[in-house]
């Protein structure tokens, strides 16, 4: 006992260090210090009463009386909410075991004994939601009515709107009230605006569990939201009881500890403390109608539900003579009751309890506005309503002239003056808004003011604070109107004359005298600002921006005409952003009239930017304008848009075709596309991208026999579009005989060749040797080899594409002339195999160019088996392994159903096998390269055994045992398992090998079903793992 009680001072004596203070530092040096100079020091110390030491959590534990005593005190400390949470955050603290690894918390005496004592605790203040609430947070305060729904036996895994209250235990029963109480409570709560703390230098380390609990807050408000609808209809059902209820107390939650007497007791009638229906019944009411006033922003019909709730708690209360278990914020009750019903049109206005704010509500659902201003003047009086109300209620009347109720314009500067008269009045400044009416004045205005003003003073006898803020609104008046007239209004009314101190009138009127002597009266008086007219300027700004915005041709050329009719200039540059090809920009500017210039070349670009975005509809609008404007005075500029609107409607098929469009072009179009490549107009400005875009078009569209048959020479000569899709067309059209198609070929690989290949000069070094030197900017083919990337990315149809990367593998292969690492694609055969100038060949551009081809032939059609082998040969030779690696097995699974099926033999070839191998050997996936040593046409046991000698391996290994139906590997693994004393290993090579379709003796046909059923199997791992 005596070290039980050493060991409780010693765990005191730290808590009390770590909560710092200045007795703990005394005794903290007590413990460093010899026992005279303790003595000393307290003898010196003693003059001051000590703080008494706060009880530890862990003492409550020890001692089971302590805790009712410790609560019976007058100020506990710690106090029952910093208890309860202390108990729990002992209870649920993870445990961490021999490997270091954290655990969830032990189920064990003491953290079942920990929840009691927070339970204890929660009943000694008597399940008060409001104290709970405030001191506990929601993931504490959650984790604390679990466990009493848990203590109470409230059946697992049942839905709470799913239990007939009726037929539970009492205290069961008020644990789920209370619980769904507490849910719809904390629903209403989080939506109020709350203000985030900052943390301090000192706190920053706390920022991670700050957040961590944010999160959980979050949680399970989101499960609490979900459940909203189950929770009100437990407490509806609630209401329906009428027998008195019971909670669990101190005493009941002991008898729950002892299991012998807990099934007995704490079940009965009688057990805990007993809430009348009437209360429960009360508190479950304001809950209730918390809830729905907080569902009403969503739902009006929500708010009568509040109402009839609310309603029903204000009459309990009054048959209640004094609640205990009833706890409720009045004033909130009452705010609520009449909000609900202003909101539920529930007014009455005979009703002589009715509150100003329900007279007033009534007042402007019954639209009777000159009531509602009446009852502000009147107000000014016995100022019964909060500024903030009056306030509110002149916003929504301005929200409902901004919605376009024009005729409230009368009543919101009315109820505005009403709100300034009862500003000044109470000595408060002036809001802005009633200031920007002063800018503005009307005789009729002042006359209201002035009415108001007198209407708001108390008839018999005013006070003299009332007197003195109404002269002081008088004469800030008189200072702001500047309009004569008016100012002899306001200086010849009887509150002038009254309230007004006679020094303070004669400075006014010397005011008003000196103001009116330095106007001319006779002259016209100035235009007030709103009056002003807008300048020429600002007209021109608000024209060129409704012209930068507006798509509309129509709308566009009016706009112009206003313009011009405005300035002379050029109004085709406002916006940087309208281009024009340059092909066409000294034809479009060399047009005379200014107009027509301007809308030519805005209509253009504007349709190039709509084409752009692919806004092809307003694109054509804005193009069949321009046609129909060229077309009265220039057959060049006529020629120039149909080419431009043949692009259009190319780019337009060719984006749905994108899309995922089947349909062919119509003929129609085809034959624009033929008619344009065939012509031939002198000085006609041509765009190479329109005859790009329609040798693409014809390509895509398979029109190989024009491309190759009926395209003039001269044309062939002079487009380099053309005549790679010549080349194009007629490779791909004799495709399926290698020697019929190796003429065109040649003449394919030769231009490609060029187009990749740079010019060399030879210089001489300072030893007298020559060098080279490549110039990679000048190309020596008929086109750039970046405008040919261009190009083919314009091209959809597979066997072009399938064309081009053929040849592109080809070539990058004589240039990097690595034979083991090669590259493989479909038709290589069909190209030459040697290069006779190599060294002119930029085989750096050749290497980016196969990279992209075979990338952008993947975005149009990802299930391209030899793209993917292409693809995976790339990062192969690359040493990209897990890349290569994972397009390998897409290729395979592309082809075979996701290896429901074989894969055929032409996709993994013994050197995509072999390449596989590779990658899982350079991964060190040992075990996997055993599987795949299987797979070749014959098995590579060197391979195999190899690769299942390394112990370092990276993969599964045993597990995929079972993926392998070769018994000489089997048998390798079972003797080397053996060998290294690994016998758990071996026993599963045992059991894979001692499979009955495994035996040699077995038929060929079964053989093969179990290799096969393995095949397919493991690739789907594989493919698991990797994609």
């Amino acid at each position: 006992m005596r070290k039980r009680s050493a060991l409780c001072v010693s765990l005191a004596t730290k808590r009390n260090r770590k909560h710092g203070g200045e007795m703990s530092k005394r005794r903290l040096n007590y413990g460093r210090m010899s026992a005279e100079t303790a003595d000393r020091v307290a003898a010196v110390t003693s003059g001051r009463p000590s703080t008494p030491l706060q009880t530890s959590w862990f003492e409550f534990l020890l001692d089971g009386s302590l805790l009712e005593k410790h609560l019976q005190k007058p100020n506990a400390d710690p106090t029952p909410v910093q208890l309860i949470i202390q108990f729990l955050e002992q209870a649920s603290k993870p445990s961490v075991n021999e490997q270091n690894q954290v655990q969830p918390p032990a189920d064990n005496r003491r953290n079942r004994t920990l929840k009691l004592l927070a339970l204890k605790v929660a009943a000694f203040m008597k399940w008060d939601l409001d104290a709970l609430e405030k001191g506990l947070t929601i993931p504490v305060l959650n984790m604390l009515l679990n466990e009493l729904l848990c203590v109470s036996k409230v059946p697992p895994g049942v839905k709470h709107v799913d239990l007939d209250l009726s037929t539970l235990p009492p205290t069961t029963a008020m644990a789920v009230i209370i619980y769904n109480r507490w849910a719809i409570r904390t629903i209403v709560l989080s939506s109020f605006p709350e203000k985030q703390t900052k943390p301090g230098p000192h706190q920053m380390n706390m920022l991670s569990i700050v957040q961590q609990e944010k999160e959980m807050t979050e949680n399970i408000l989101t499960v609490l939201k979900e459940q909203a609808t189950d929770s009100i209809s437990v407490l509806e059902g609630a209401l329906q009881l009428k027998k008195d209820f019971y909670v669990h107390t101190l005493r009941t939650l002991d008898l729950l500890a002892a299991d012998a007497a807990a099934n007995g007791e704490t079940e009965s009638s009688t057990a805990g403390l007993r809430i009348s229906a009437d209360e429960l019944h009360c508190q479950v009411h304001y809950d209730l109608g918390g809830i729905f006033f907080q569902q009403g922003c969503t739902d009006q019909t929500a708010y009568e539900k509040a109402r009839d709730h609310f309603r029903q708690t204000k009459e309990l209360l009054t048959k209640l003579d004094s609640p205990i278990h009833v706890h409720l914020d009045e004033k909130r009750l009452a705010g609520y009751w009449n909000a609900c019903k202003a909101l539920s049109e529930d007014c009455d206005l005979s009703d002589s309890q009715n509150t100003p704010y329900n007279q007033i509500n009534s007042m402007i659902r019954a639209h009777n506005y000159q009531a509602v201003i009446e009852a502000f003047i009147k107000d000014n009086v016995c100022r019964s309503l909060p500024n903030n109300f009056r306030r509110s209620v002149l916003r929504e009347f301005l929200y409902k002239v901004q919605q376009g109720e024009s005729s409230l314009d009368d009543v919101c500067y009315k109820l505005c003056v009403c709100n300034a008269v009862r500003d000044a009045l109470e000595g408060e400044v002036l809001s802005v808004r009633f200031q920007q009416l002063l800018l503005k004045p009307s005789k009729r205005m002042v006359d209201f003011i002035l009415e108001v003003c007198t209407l708001s003073l108390e008839k018999d006898r005013p006070s003299e604070t009332s007197r003195r803020h109404m002269a002081t609104f008088i004469k800030t008046l008189c200072e702001t109107l500047e309009e004569l007239p008016l100012l002899f209004v306001v200086s010849s009314h009887k509150l002038f004359m009254e309230l007004l101190k006679e020094e303070e009138r004669k400075v006014l009127v010397e005011q008003l005298r000196k103001r009116s002597a330095t106007i001319n009266l006779s002259a016209k008086p100035l235009p007030s600002f709103y009056d002003i007219p807008a300048s020429a300027s600002v007209n021109i700004g608000q024209l060129e921006q409704q012209l930068i915005l507006s798509l509309e041709p129509r709308r566009i050329r009016q706009i112009l005409i206003e313009l011009h009719g405005m300035a002379e200039r050029p109004f085709w540059r406002v916006n940087s952003k309208w281009e024009v090809p340059p092909d066409y920009i000294n034809v479009i500017l060399g047009i005379k009239d200014n107009l027509t210039k301007d809308l030519v070349y805005i209509l253009m670009a504007k349709g190039l930017h709509c084409i752009s975005i692919k806004d092809f509809a307003h694109a054509r609008q804005l193009f069949s304008a321009c046609l129909e404007l060229v077309t009265e005075f220039s057959p060049k500029l006529r020629q120039v848009m149909l080419n431009e609107m043949l692009l259009l409607e190319v780019r337009a098929h060719e984006t749905m075709a994108a899309e995922g469009s089947k349909e062919r072009p119509p003929p129609d179009l085809v034959s624009r596309v033929r008619g344009y490549l065939e012509m031939r107009i002198h000085d006609l400005p041509l765009r190479q991208v329109v005859g790009e875009e329609c040798v693409a078009f014809m390509l895509n569209w398979r029109e190989n026999d024009y491309l190759t048959l009926q395209v003039p020479p001269s044309l062939v000569m002079n487009n380099p579009y053309i005549k790679i899709g010549q080349l194009l067309a007629s490779t791909c059209k004799e495709l399926p005989g290698p020697k019929e198609c190796r003429r065109t070929a040649k003449e394919l690989w030769e231009v490609v060749v060029q187009i990749c290949s740079v010019s060399i000069q030879h210089k001489r070094n300072n030893d007298g040797r020559v060098g080279l030197i490549k110039h990679r900017e000048s190309s020596m083919g008929i086109l750039p080899r970046s405008k040919f990337i261009t190009f083919i990315k314009k091209l959809r149809e597979p066997l072009v594409l399938t064309t081009l990367i053929s040849l592109f593998v080809r070539l990058h292969s004589i240039v990097r002339d690595d034979i083991v690492n090669e590259v493989t694609a479909e038709h290589l055969s069909i190209w030459p195999s040697t290069l006779a100038n190599i060294q002119a060949v930029d085989v750096e551009a050749v290497a980016v160019t196969v990279k992209e081809l075979v990338s952008y032939a993947l975005t149009l059609n990802p299930n391209n088996q030899s793209w993917l082998i292409t693809q995976a040969d790339i990062y192969f030779v690359t040493n990209q392994y897990s890349a290569a690696l994972n397009l390998y097995l897409q290729a395979g699974a592309v082809c075979s159903d996701f290896f429901t099926k074989a894969v055929p033999p032409d996709v993994y070839t013994d050197q995509v096998l072999k390449r596989m191998i590779k990658c899982c050997s350079m991964m060190n996936c040992h075990t996997q390269v055993a599987v795949l040593c299987q797979f070749l046409r014959e098995v590579d046991y060197m391979t195999a055994f190899k690769a299942l000698q390394e112990q370092n391996s990276h993969d599964a290994m045993d597990t995929f045992y079972e993926y392998i139906w070769d018994v000489t590997i089997l048998e390798y693994l079972t003797h080397i398992h053996h060998k290294r004393g690994e016998t758990e290993k071996r026993q599963i090579a045992i059991k894979a090998i001692g499979q009955t379709e495994l035996n040699t003796s077995n038929p060929e046909e079964v053989l093969q079903l179990a290799a096969q059923k393995r095949k397919k199997r493991f690739l789907q791992a594989m493919a698991k793992l990797y994609f």
